[in-house]
């Protein structure tokens, strides 16, 4: 279920906000983002799978924390990548 290479690559590429840019929280955030969006179609086939729910709980309050800094550090950038996302906060 890991995102591939071809898609992190181009999450990267959309994201990123300088060009060496690879760890920016805009970028962590939106690969977080695609894994929770697969792990979410992976639910509703497995309904029962309780091991990989855990995983999910953890990469949400990873995705959360990120947020927060980044609502912290800069609003903007914060109010433009929840937009483009589409995350509701």
């Amino acid at each position: 279920m890991p995102v591939t290479v071809e898609k992190k690559k181009s999450l990267i590429e959309e994201y990123k906000t300088h060009p060496t840019d690879t760890g920016s929280p805009e970028v962590q955030i939106a690969i977080l983002t695609e894994r929770l969006n697969e792990l979410n179609d992976h639910f509703k086939k497995h309904v029962k799978d309780h091991h990989s729910r855990r995983g999910l709980l953890m990469l949400v309050g990873q995705r959360k924390r990120l947020l927060d800094y980044l609502k912290k550090k800069d609003i903007n950038r914060y109010r433009t990548l929840i937009q483009k996302l589409g995350i509701r906060k």
